[in-house]
């Protein structure tokens, strides 16, 4: 039985791991997975065909926990604690649950301190008590003295009501949650596509850390920063630009040279063409093996259902040619002709945009099959990748767009590097 220390409106956990509030879900599942000796039987729940309009759910059977994760950005917003005969808890230390404790309305007003009148539902015959960050709701039908509360509203509660659920979250009351500021790592909260009339020149990255001085919000000590990478730009400038990528990899084969109009195309090359993966910000960048020069863009939406679910942060699309990730914790402060998508989807052969493209697309899709191998297995099928002006689009079987692949043509030598302010659509 777990044995964990509550923290309103910061976290659930003990010395070695915490479930915080506004921690992306990879590090959640990361913890699950180290300590997958411990807590078993995890159960991921989510909406097949339409991912963002329910919460990603972890749910921790074995231990009575669930993890509710906001669907958009994919952070953790509320943590409920539905079977508190599973788990043993305690507040500053002190256990107010455990198998020789009870956790009562006296239980529960011995550790908190004062308490304020519960708050009655009469759809779910529970009394809430509500805390700043925390919650516990009450039973009505285990009271001896139910009748005399069904039809108030609020009141004190009886004595001896027992816990049947508690919740942590940010916020004076859980309907009025909001997600928390997490800033442990480098993450973007918007992602542009520069580009001309022939398509793509890079990425303008708006870039959210913690930090202190110049462009600081006071209270949470929240930086921003813009950082553009183009193609043709080499491994130094994005060294500078992003930092150490979280990996270096490596392509062994390329299935695509079938695609070449190269006659060597099926001649292996000496040396492989290798990726920079930045997880948090939900981008890949490939670089030439020869000349070591930027050649292509990978941006990932992290949809459940999908193959790489879970590896890399969530990228979102603000309008036709933007993309945005994981929303800041406070709005951006530049002004924007941005108008934000709840959804990143494929619709009717075109992607979701204000004005629509007279193009035709049949001749431009192509199945997208990873299929299982020895040590991988692919439960989701196939996708389906459309060609438009230097980009692919990976799209789901629930016409959500999976990635989008840019690319174009290296800069040649002596070129100058494209301006920052290129426009971006």
């Amino acid at each position: 039985m777990l044995d964990l220390e509550v923290v309103p409106e910061r976290s659930l956990g003990n010395e070695q791991w915490e479930f915080a509030l506004g921690m992306p879900f990879s590090q959640a599942i990361s913890i699950l997975q180290k300590h997958c000796r411990i807590i078993k039987n995890v159960q991921v729940l989510y909406s097949e065909q339409t991912p963002l309009s329910h919460d990603l759910i972890l749910n921790l059977t074995q231990d009575g926990i669930k993890l509710l994760f906001d669907a958009t950005n994919q952070r953790l917003k509320v943590i409920e604690v539905y079977d508190l005969s599973k788990v043993k808890l305690k507040y500053c230390g002190v256990h107010f649950n455990s198998q020789a404790i009870a956790p009562t309305i006296e239980q529960i007003d011995q550790s908190f301190g004062a308490t304020h009148p519960g708050v009655y539902n009469a759809a779910e015959q529970l009394f809430h008590l509500n805390f700043r960050g925390l919650s516990f709701s009450f039973q009505l039908d285990s009271w001896n003295e139910a009748p005399k509360y069904e039809v108030r509203m609020t009141g004190p509660i009886p004595h001896g009501a027992m816990v049947k659920r508690m919740h942590i979250y940010t916020g004076n009351n859980l309907q009025e949650t909001k997600l928390s500021c997490f800033l442990c790592v480098l993450r973007a909260p918007c992602v542009d596509v520069l580009r001309d009339g022939a398509g793509p020149l890079g990425l303008k990255l708006r870039l959210l850390t913690a930090g202190s001085g110049l462009g600081v919000i006071a209270d949470a000590k929240i930086r921003y920063l813009e950082r553009s990478i183009f193609f043709g730009d080499s491994c130094q400038d994005v060294l500078g630009a992003l930092g150490s990528p979280h990996k270096v990899f490596y392509k062994s084969e390329d299935k695509m040279k079938i695609h070449s109009p190269s006659p060597h195309k099926q001649v292996p090359s000496k040396c492989n063409d290798y990726f920079f993966n930045y997880f948090t910000l939900g981008v890949d960048i490939l670089f030439d093996s020869t000349t070591h020069l930027v050649k292509k863009f990978v941006l990932h939406t992290n949809y459940p259902g999908h193959y790489n679910f879970n590896i890399y942060w969530v990228i979102r699309w603000k309008n036709q040619w933007s993309f945005t990730g994981k929303r800041a914790d406070h709005e951006y402060t530049e002004q924007s002709p941005y108008v934000s998508h709840k959804g990143f989807k494929w619709v009717n052969g075109q992607v979701m945009m204000r004005r629509p493209l007279n193009i035709s697309y049949s001749h431009l899709m192509f199945v997208f099959d990873r299929s299982s191998s020895a040590n991988n297995t692919n439960p989701f099928g196939s996708t389906f990748c459309f060609g438009l002006q230097r980009m692919i689009f990976e799209v789901m079987q629930n016409n959500h767009i999976a990635s989008v692949t840019l690319y174009g043509a290296p800069r040649t030598t002596g070129q100058a590097r494209p301006e920052s302010s290129a426009s971006s659509h």
